[in-house]
């Protein structure tokens, strides 16, 4: 039977490569060109074979093949539609951008009607009544791929959703370290590279980081406040359900010509540059501007008005002052890039002046809208990390967390910090001089919450009682790695030293040891601390250990050569240099370094395969930790607790045996441990 699937899959995939020939013959197009040709074609095959296995009835009853499908219909509609129109106006029928622009944007929502995530609102906004009958959730692998209001099932949905993107975007840098270390043997042209590393930057950040980190907040919050779901079910579910549609809009931005404008997308080049990849990846970054907006209302909404009796601001746990600090940086200035990108795709396909001067815009306007977010956003991608980073902590080493309340001010202070220095990305830009100095204060001062954290992560560790597991070493990779980001940083925010450095590799280094420190690493670490409360089972230590060692090596083999490159004078964003020069060999190194952190990737695949073949029973609390998710069953049950719990201490209390964090049931009840269910 497997075999006779496979072969269907083979012929699917033929048919499917032998429509993009058509259609490309049809259009004018050269008909042979691989990535589009091979991407179709893989991905026919693929649908083929699932369609096999399962049969139609079942593929149809997952809302995700239903949505796919509807939108990619709606797609062929829309952009049969613009077509149409061009041609009775006199146009020609085909315009990259324009056609597709809408095409896609009527695919977007016929695939959100067709998922049903509208629903409930459209009887609402018309007056109809509420649905009475709820249909009970679907079992298994099925629940996961449709639409679902559980806060844990879309946590898990954000979390694979990211992780599974990571290899992607980590196999792109890959493809262009090994370019850099001979970019003579001509395995990318100029353009093919800058197309490379462009969505790598994109996909990394917008697809990976923030489907990850909604993912954890949306699975842990409710849990660690001891709240049943978040404030608003339906909207989580459509936050979620515009995530895939723009990750498959950047993974495919290649077939459309790619982008060869860096992550930044300045103009004049993103506007002028023809393929339509760039304008696939401008309505990718806007979809996940309006899921991570949306996100921020409901999960700020659940952090101020959820709580359990008895947590106060100060008996939070410091990962849900990270998520506040994080959804409040989101809410507010997520918007600005949001409008930037639309300002470039209507200048793309419309011919709006908003940056041409020629029509009286002014390019510097772009620059401030992009980084007017993008360094708040630097503290979107790295804030929840430190937060897992204070959380993980005072686990491992059994004692309470050293500054409790300047750890968790010294969060809003990043936050707040991290808004009024987005400016010195634009020292060598030709901004008013009179700018400079006062962006140069605010970077500097910035680092003094951040110093707040880490003096505080090392007075914990002071005499505790470590346990070197998995999770406490990959925070201590984390640690360091986000000292070096930050001890780099500096010299990039000192006005004459960074007219020296911008724009170059110490640039890309340093924002490398800034991701992989608050980003990457305590990821790696709250995976192997909270995986044990998400399936119920242990991962294996060893495993565990062998990559973390690869993940470490391979980082400071990746970031530090890119220092050494950025003080030699090598360019970032350029393709090829001078062998003569003494760059070669650090570009080799950086490319080890990036094949060891992908080899560390794999064999954290191998570990979660081998926990569930092994199927080592985790118990409710393997760690002995004392925040709430932790006092009920692992995995937790439906709606989280029988019984709001109640608060009465801090958390990360360790060794205070006395201080309980909260206790389950009612004050009135026994005092025993066993009715109360303290923690």
């Amino acid at each position: 039977m497997r075999n006779v699937n496979i072969l269907k899959a083979l012929g699917g995939g033929v048919i499917g490569a032998g429509i993009v020939l058509l259609a490309r013959l049809a259009l004018g197009m050269a008909v042979w060109k691989p990535v589009p040709v091979l991407v179709v074609g893989g991905l026919a095959g693929l649908f083929t074979y699932i369609l096999a296995a399962l049969g139609l009835k079942k593929l149809l009853s997952l809302d995700a093949a239903r949505g796919a499908l509807t939108g990619l219909a709606g797609t062929g509609v829309g952009v049969g539609l613009t077509m149409l129109v061009r041609v009775l106006i006199g146009r020609p029928a085909w315009s990259a951008d324009g056609v597709l622009t809408i095409g896609i944007m009527t695919g977007v929502i016929a695939y959100l009607i067709a998922l049903g995530v509208f629903n409930h609102w459209w009887r609402w906004a018309i007056g109809a009544a509420p649905k009475e009958t709820v249909e009970p959730p679907k079992s298994g692998w099925q629940r996961y791929f449709s639409v679902d209001t559980n806060h844990k099932v879309i946590g898990i949905q954000y979390f694979v959703t990211g992780l599974g993107l990571l290899p992607f975007a980590v196999v792109l840098q890959l493809i262009g370290r090994i370019h850099m270390a001979d970019p003579h043997l001509g395995l990318l042209n100029s353009t093919a590279y800058e197309s490379v590393i462009s969505d790598h930057g994109i996909i990394m950040l917008f697809m990976v980081v923030l489907p990850i980190f909604s993912g954890m907040m949306n699975y842990f919050v409710p849990l660690q406040i001891g709240a049943r779901d978040v404030a608003f079910p339906r909207l989580n579910a459509f936050t979620y359900w515009l995530t895939p549609p723009a990750a498959l809009l950047a993974m495919f931005s290649f077939m459309a010509g790619g982008f060869d404008t860096g992550w930044t997308a300045y103009p004049p080049l993103s506007t002028s540059y023809e393929p339509a990849g760039m304008s696939l990846i401008l309505i990718a970054v806007f979809l996940i501007g309006i899921s991570s907006i949306l996100t921020a209302v409901n999960i700020i909404t659940t952090i101020m008005k959820m709580r359990a009796p008895g947590m106060t601001f100060f008996r939070m746990p410091i990962f849900i002052w990270a998520t506040f600090g994080t959804v409040g940086l989101t809410l507010v200035f997520t918007q600005f890039i949001s409008m930037a990108f639309i300002m470039l795709l209507l200048s793309r396909t419309l011919g709006f002046g908003f940056f041409n001067t020629a029509m009286g815009g002014q390019p510097l306007l772009y620059q401030y809208l992009f980084w007017f977010y993008s360094h708040p956003a630097v503290y979107v991608f790295v804030l929840i990390g430190l937060g897992m980073i204070s959380d993980i902590i005072p686990v491992f080493v059994r004692k309470p967390l050293f500054g409790y309340k300047g750890v968790a001010i010294s969060t809003l202070g990043i936050a707040f910090g991290g808004t009024v220095v987005f400016a010195h990305h634009m020292f060598a830009s030709g901004m008013p001089a009179m700018l400079r100095i006062p962006f140069m204060v605010t970077t500097l001062l910035v680092a003094v919450p951040t110093g707040v954290k880490v003096f505080a992560w090392v007075a914990t560790t002071w005499m505790g009682k470590m346990r070197l597991q998995t999770p406490l070493i990959f925070v201590f990779s984390a640690v360091i790695l986000f000292l070096i980001g930050g001890l780099t940083g500096v010299p990039l925010g000192i006005v004459p030293v960074d007219l020296y450095l911008h724009d170059s590799y110490w640039v890309v280094g340093h924002f490398h040891a800034m991701f992989f420190g608050g980003f990457l690493m305590p990821v790696m670490a709250a995976f192997y601390y909270w995986f044990p409360k998400v399936t119920g089972r242990m991962l294996r230590e060893g495993l565990g250990k062998i990559q973390w060692l690869l993940m470490t090596l391979g980082t400071f083999l990746l970031v530090l050569p890119m220092l050494g490159l950025g003080l030699e004078g090598m360019r970032r964003r350029t393709a090829a240099y001078d062998l003569s020069s003494n760059f070669q060999p650090l570009h080799i190194a950086t490319a080890v370094g990036g094949f060891l952190v992908f080899a560390g990737l794999v064999v954290l695949v191998m570990n979660i395969r081998s926990s569930f073949k092994r199927n080592v029973i985790a118990g409710d609390n393997p760690w002995g930790s004392r925040t709430l998710e932790w006092m009920v069953s692992s995995p937790p049950p439906e709606d989280n607790f029988k019984e709001i719990p109640e608060v009465l201490d801090r958390p990360h209390l360790h060794g205070v045996s006395s201080a309980p964090h909260a206790r389950l049931g009612k004050p009135d009840d026994a005092d025993s441990a066993q009715n109360q269910g303290e923690a």
